[in-house]
């Protein structure tokens, strides 16, 4: 299982990752993106890819991935 991490500290409310992850990782009122629990976010399977693809992008390098068991 994937899980993305966000840095809230060093993320800005870009939104990159919210355009990447439609329907993974929503927005608050401000552009910052928000988790369904606050936690890290569950990656589902088929969207491993656009995860990838939002860690690279990430101006602020603010996402990151955290293996879980």
């Amino acid at each position: 299982m994937t899980k993305l991490h966000i840095d809230w500290t060093a993320c800005r409310g870009r939104g990159a990752c919210i355009e990447l992850l439609t329907g993974v990782v929503a927005s608050d009122e401000w552009g910052y993106p928000l988790s369904p629990d606050g936690t890290d976010v569950t990656i589902p399977l088929d969207r491993e890819r656009d995860a990838r693809d939002a860690v690279a992008m990430c101006p602020r390098l603010a996402l990151s991935f955290v293996e879980r068991r």
